[in-house]
């Protein structure tokens, strides 16, 4: 059995000598590469990988594999997942969230809590998403990010997702405050451009933070920083 290392939990050199999964609670501007090469250095082990990226904008939790956890990251990246999310309507932007560039304005004055209402009750609990270009989806061996920096846009395929559950946490025109619990390969990002254009005022996301991976949760992770200073403490 794989050890699960979270931050409410002891745990002793001996348990994870071949490997191990730990929770990691991702700052804003981290990139899940940046997070990786942090665990990477900080156990000295090149056998380091993630069961899911979170955009750079994004915070919240990332499952970490070192070692022979490793090979389990593929099962876990299958668990659906939840995310707090705040959406910006009336403003559009290239990449779909508040770090892109804006494309286009709109006023939201059309808007009230019931047409919000409305908007989001018009998604069905399956449907097909378009990935969105700003994305580490590859088409064609290539990440489409990567062709989105060069001003390359390519077709992408709809991709079936479901939204299982969602909570309106606030709406205080024009911010909308959610909780979602989505399947693999839900872009939150693609589905507030969605969300925006079937409201004819365009939204991006303002915020992103996921909250939980199947049965793991952000409460039970740990900060960089407190990583670092845990495995210090445990290895010295």
């Amino acid at each position: 059995m794989i050890p699960v290392l979270q931050k409410n939990k002891p745990f002793i050199k001996a348990d994870i000598v071949d490997g191990f999964i730990v929770l990691i609670d991702k700052d804003k501007d981290w990139t899940s590469f940046d997070v990786v090469k942090k665990i990477r250095s900080t156990v000295k082990n090149k056998k380091v990988g993630h069961a899911g990226t979170l955009d750079p904008f994004a915070s919240g939790l990332m499952i970490i594999g070192v070692g022979r956890a490793t090979k389990a990251l593929t099962s876990l990246t299958v668990l659906r997942k939840k995310y707090q999310v705040s959406i910006h309507f009336g403003i559009e932007t290239d990449t779909y969230d508040r770090t892109g560039k804006v494309v286009r304005e709109q006023s939201t004055d059309i808007l009230d809590y019931d047409k919000i209402k409305d908007g989001l009750n018009s998604f069905p609990e399956r449907f097909d998403q378009i990935p969105p270009m700003y994305s580490a989806k590859r088409v064609n061996g290539k990440r489409l990010y990567q062709l989105a920096r060069k001003g390359i846009e390519v077709e992408r395929k709809p991709v079936p997702v479901s939204l299982y559950q969602m909570e309106i946490i606030s709406w205080d025109n024009p911010y909308l405050n959610l909780i979602m619990d989505v399947s693999k390969g839900f872009y939150i990002r693609s589905y507030a451009y969605e969300l925006g254009n079937k409201l004819e005022t365009g939204a991006t996301t303002e915020e992103l933070r996921r909250l939980s991976i199947g049965d793991y949760f952000v409460d039970n992770s740990f900060k960089i920083d407190e990583f670092v200073k845990k495995w210090k403490d445990l290895t010295n």
